[in-house]
C-alpha cells in the first residue's frame, strides 16, 4: 500500500509540501526537503563503510533478495506502473522481470570476484640493481552514490534499475531521487528493497528514495558534500546543468549521464536495392515501439537519393499510415515531443502527419525528408525529439553518406543495413562510426538493449558524459568502484581476493 512518503534512514518521512498525482486518484506525494536530503546523505556516509564491508555472498543474497521482493509486490507494481505511465501492462511485465533480471545478473557478477580486477605483483627481493615491494591491486566502492530515476522506464532503469543494482552490487549505498512520472512505483519498488535491507540485516542507511522537484532536490542531492557519484538518465538539458554541478563541487565528483541520441541508420546501396520495402516496413515498427520513446529509437536513416530511397520511403509510410496513436508518459514529454516535430516541419519537408493528436497526452509518428548538405549545415537537426519522429536524409552518393557519418555527435548507436556487396563501403563506414557510437549493428534496429556483459550503453558526448562508461550490463559497475594498490601489507590486513599469491 502506497504511504506518499520517503524512505530516509529506514524510516518513511512526510512533509508539508506534497504533489498531487491525477493518475492515482489524487494520491499525494511527499516532497523531500533540503533538510531531509542532508538527513539522506549523512546516513548513507555513516553507514558506506559497514555495508562496503559486508562480504560478496551476502551482498549477492541481498540483491536476490530484492528481486524477491518485487516480485512479490508484482500485481501492484504492475497496475500503479500502468496507471502513471500509460505503458501497456505487458511491458510493465516485461519491465519487472529484466529489473529482477539485472538483480540476480550482478549478484552472480560479484561472487565471482572478476570485476574487481585483481592484479598481484609479488615481491622481488633480490631484484637488481633495487627490489621490488610486494604489490597488489583490487577495486574498491567509491562512496555513496545519487541515481536519478528515468521518465521512460519506470522501473529498469528507476528505483531498482542497472544503476541501483550495480550501485549496491558495488558496496555503495544508493539514494534514489524518484521521478515524478511514476512516485507510486519508485515508492513500491522502495518497500520492496526496505524489506530486503530488513530481511537480510543491511545497514539502514544502504538504500533511501527521495520525492521531489529535480531542480531543487536533484540540485542538493549532487552538491552535497557526501555523495561520491551520480547516475542519471534523462534530458539533455537536465543532465548537462546536473553535470555541471558536479564538477563545480569543491570535490568534483564523476556524473554518469546518458543524455540522448539520434541513433543513425545508414542504408547501403545494394541492400536498399535488394530489400528496400522491408527495410522501409522494419523502421516504421522500431520509430513507433513505445510511441518512440527510447533512448535507441531510429531517428535519423541515411541513404542515397533514387528510385530505391524512394521506394523506402513509401514502405514506410505505408507501414505508418495506420499506426495508432499512442499515450505518451507525462503530458510534458507529450507536449515536448509536439513542440519538436513543429520544429522540424519549419526546417524541412514535412512527408507524415507531423505527429498531431486530437487526444489528450497522445501523439502520432512524424517523418520529415532533407538533403545531407541542409542537414550538415543545420546543427539542430542532431538534437532529439523524444518520441517517434524520424528524418530521411538523402546523399547525392556514398562519398556524401560517409561525410554524414563524420558530421554526426556522439551516440548510443549507429547501424549498418548491408548486404556482402556492400562491404567495402560498410568496412571505411565502420571505422568512422566507432568513434561515434557506442553500439555498432549490423543488419537490425536498435530499439530494445539487452541486458548482458557484452552490452556497451553509453557513448560519446552528448550520448553520455563518459564514453567509457556504460549503464546497461556487467561493465556499468566499474562506475561505482575505484582502484587502490596496497604495498608490502600483511595477509591479515587485505582484502580476501588479495590474500593469494
Amino acid at each position: 500500500m502506497l504511504t506518499g512518503k520517503n524512505l530516509i534512514d529506514g524510516a518513511w518521512q512526510g512533509s508539508d509540501k506534497t504533489r498531487v498525482s491525477a493518475d492515482l486518484d489524487g494520491m499525494a506525494f511527499a516532497q523531500a526537503t533540503t533538510a531531509q536530503v542532508d538527513a539522506a546523505c549523512n546516513a548513507a556516509r555513516r553507514d558506506f563503510r559497514a555495508y562496503a564491508s559486508v562480504s560478496r555472498g551476502d551482498r549477492a543474497a541481498f540483491l536476490r533478495t530484492i528481486a524477491e521482493q518485487i516480485d512479490l509486490l508484482g500485481e501492484e507494481i504492475t497496475k500503479t506502473g500502468c496507471a502513471e505511465s500509460g505503458l501497456p501492462e505487458a511491458r510493465l511485465n516485461g519491465e519487472r522481470g529484466r529489473t529482477m533480471g539485472q538483480l540476480r545478473m550482478f549478484a552472480d557478477l560479484i561472487e565471482k570476484d572478476e570485476h574487481l580486477d585483481v592484479r598481484i605483483d609479488e615481491a622481488l627481493p633480490d631484484r637488481a640493481p633495487l627490489p621490488r615491494s610486494d604489490l597488489r591491486l583490487t577495486h574498491r566502492p567509491i562512496g555513496p552514490v545519487v541515481v536519478f530515476g528515468a521518465s521512460n522506464f519506470p522501473l529498469a532503469f528507476s528505483t531498482a534499475g542497472g544503476d541501483t543494482a550495480s550501485a549496491l552490487a558495488a558496496g555503495c549505498p544508493v539514494i534514489v531521487k524518484g521521478h515524478e512520472a511514476h512516485a507510486g512505483t519508485a515508492e513500491l519498488v522502495g518497500q520492496a528493497i526496505a524489506k530486503a535491507i530488513e530481511i537480510c540485516g543491511m545497514p539502514a542507511g544502504t538504500f533511501q528514495i527521495l520525492q521531489g522537484p529535480g531542480r531543487v532536490i536533484g540540485a542538493a542531492l549532487v552538491q552535497h558534500p557526501e555523495i561520491r557519484a551520480v547516475g542519471f538518465t534523462g534530458s539533455y538539458g537536465g543532465g548537462r546543468a546536473l553535470f555541471d554541478l558536479c564538477h563545480a563541487r569543491p570535490l568534483p565528483i564523476p556524473f554518469y549521464g546518458e543524455l540522448g541520441s539520434v541513433n543513425p541508420v545508414f542504408l547501403l546501396p545494394h541492400a536498399i536495392e535488394a530489400r528496400g520495402a522491408a527495410l522501409g516496413a522494419g523502421w516504421a515498427g522500431s520509430l513507433t515501439m513505445g510511441a518512440g520513446q527510447f533512448c535507441t529509437n531510429p531517428g535519423i536513416i541515411v541513404g542515397v537519393r533514387g528510385a530505391h530511397f524512394d521506394k523506402f520511403a513509401d514502405a514506410t509510410l505505408a507501414a505508418l499510415k495506420d499506426a495508432p496513436e499512442q499515450k505518451m508518459l507525462t503530458d510534458g514529454i507529450h507536449d515536448a515531443y509536439q513542440k519538436g516535430v513543429l520544429g522540424l516541419a519549419d526546417l524541412m519537408e514535412e512527408i507524415s502527419s507531423c505527429g498531431r493528436s486530437d487526444t489528450p497526452r497522445h501523439a502520432l509518428p512524424a517523418v520529415f525528408k532533407i538533403d545531407a548538405a541542409t542537414w550538415m549545415a543545420t546543427p539542430a537537426l542532431q538534437h532529439e525529439v523524444f518520441g517517434a519522429a524520424g528524418i530521411l536524409v538523402e546523399c547525392n552518393d556514398v562519398d556524401q553518406m560517409k561525410a554524414v557519418a563524420e558530421a554526426l555527435e556522439g551516440q548510443l548507436t549507429a547501424t549498418l543495413q548491408m548486404d556482402d556487396a556492400d562491404m567495402d563501403v560498410a568496412r571505411e563506414l565502420a571505422v568512422v562510426l566507432e568513434e561515434k557510437a557506442g553500439r555498432l549493428l549490423c543488419n537490425g534496429f536498435p530499439t530494445g538493449v539487452e541486458v548482458c556483459s557484452a552490452m556497451m550503453h553509453g557513448g560519446p558526448f552528448p550520448a553520455s558524459t563518459d564514453v567509457r562508461a556504460t549503464s546497461v550490463g556487467t561493465l556499468a559497475i566499474v562506475r561505482w568502484l575505484r582502484p587502490v594498490s596496497y604495498q608490502d601489507f600483511p595477509a591479515a590486513l587485505l582484502h580476501p581476493e588479495l590474500q593469494t599469491s
